[in-house]
């Protein structure tokens, strides 16, 4: 594995990875690793993540993908400190298009993906939870995209945001700049479950399991049409997801599981 380092040994030694990972049972689990910096979203460690993304993209055996944060904190947005200390647009440009394409690329990739989130997830960070397929936060988790309190808009991290939740409350959290607590969050559905804290690591690794158990090929085809069909409009939403089901039906694994429930007996997928 590549940065496969366990927490511990990472935070003893000299110069630790920005990015933690480690696979098991078909998970990959992927820890942002700035904790002095709350995770801020550095031009190395969005790097680092989307090299990752990349390779997993490719790894039959990871169904599913876990991102988390290290210390205390999920992730506090992009490095301001970075920002500034390589002013210009051509720095700025760089930085924001990393980020956006980060952000495509997990929602391209064909694998689930969870954020476990604890502490605060704001500006990019925000956008992060937002844009994962699913998220699981502890009851003292706090959102916010507060870049109109420092003068810069969280224009891109809008982009994400909007497409998780309703106008209007995207509106109030990115005019006010105002943390939201995890409860609030879930019921604008920006997160899809609140825990206490101590239960969070568990509930994720429970649901992350849970789809494991699933055909990996569905898995693909289903996270592809989620999106495709939320840009169209309805009777082109209709018109594709029909032909996303004909083709997922002449599947092997569709008839598997299909016959699998007729003869009630667990199915044996083959992901193809």
């Amino acid at each position: 594995m590549s940065m496969v380092e366990n927490a511990k040994t990472s935070a003893q030694s000299a110069n630790p990875p920005v990015l933690l990972r480690h696979d098991e049972a078909g998970i990959a689990w992927l820890t942002l690793n700035r904790p002095a910096q709350r995770n801020a979203l550095s031009a190395e460690l969005m790097s680092a993540l989307q090299t990752e993304i990349d390779a997993i993209a490719g790894v039959k055996s990871i169904k599913v993908v876990v991102i988390a944060g290290a210390g205390s904190a999920f992730c506090a947005g992009h490095d301001l400190r970075e920002l500034r200390a390589n002013p210009g647009r051509q720095s700025y440009e760089a930085v924001f298009q990393q980020c956006s394409r980060l952000m495509l690329s997990l929602v391209k990739l064909p694998k689930p993906v969870i954020a476990e989130v604890h502490g605060v997830a704001t500006a990019a960070g925000c956008q992060l939870v937002a844009t994962c397929d699913l998220a699981v936060a502890s009851e003292e988790a706090r959102f916010a995209t507060p870049g109109v309190n420092i003068g810069l808009f969280c224009s891109t991290p809008m982009v994400a945001l909007t497409r998780a939740i309703g106008r209007k409350p995207a509106m109030e959290m990115l005019l006010t700049g105002d943390l939201i607590s995890a409860e609030r969050a879930r019921e604008l559905g920006l997160v899809s479950r609140v825990v206490p804290a101590s239960r969070l690591e568990p509930e994720v690794t429970a649901l992350a399991r849970q789809i494991v158990a699933k055909s990996a090929l569905t898995l693909k085809i289903g996270k592809e049409a989620f999106y495709r069909q939320a840009e169209l409009s309805l009777a082109e939403a209709y018109a594709y997801a029909s032909e996303v089901m004909t083709r997922n039906m002449l599947a092997r694994d569709a008839e598997e599981g299909i016959d699998a429930f007729l003869e009630k007996r667990p199915p044996k997928w083959e992901d193809r």
